[in-house]
């Protein structure tokens, strides 16, 4: 397992022929060491890549005040991108260099809500199988205060 490094390439897009030459854990390796820039979403919601290893990927957040919803909690929707990105992130792991992949559907279950209080989130994709056309992937999100926050599962 591959642990995340202090490296820092900051945040942008890797350009598409760079990523079409490496296979999914090479690329997902990288982007955690900071040799090619986290994607612009990772800024935007604040979470890092802190884990990769095949088959699995783990993503560090805190939530915060910024992403909350009306009833004052974080909004579901920052929740369910934590989880379809880190699923797909480690469907990715698994795939030969040159192949693609998106998001086919996502079901989450709420099991109760984040606020700025909950403190770091440790949000984790494992494949459960990936066949010819379509992978499927689990992931959660946990927290050392409270246990399991919300669960997910996505073909890709």
């Amino acid at each position: 397992m591959e642990m995340a490094m202090e490296a820092d390439a900051g945040f942008g897009v890797v350009p598409l022929e760079q990523v079409r030459a490496l296979d999914g854990l090479d690329l997902f390796k990288g982007l955690m060491e900071g040799r090619f820039p986290a994607p612009p979403i990772a800024k935007v919601l604040g979470f890092q890549v802190a884990e990769v290893e095949r088959s699995r990927v783990v993503f560090t957040y805190t939530p915060v005040f910024d992403h909350y919803n009306p009833l004052g909690t974080v909004h579901g929707g920052v929740a369910a991108t934590l989880l379809d990105s880190v699923m797909g992130c480690c469907v990715h792991t698994t795939l030969k260099a040159g192949i693609g992949y998106t998001t086919v559907e996502i079901k989450v279950n709420y099991v109760r809500a984040m606020t700025d209080k909950t403190g770091p989130v440790r949000v984790e994709g494992k494949v459960i199988n990936v066949g010819s056309r379509i992978a499927t992937a689990e992931g959660s999100s946990t927290t050392t205060r409270a246990g399991c926050w919300r669960t997910a599962r996505r073909p890709a």
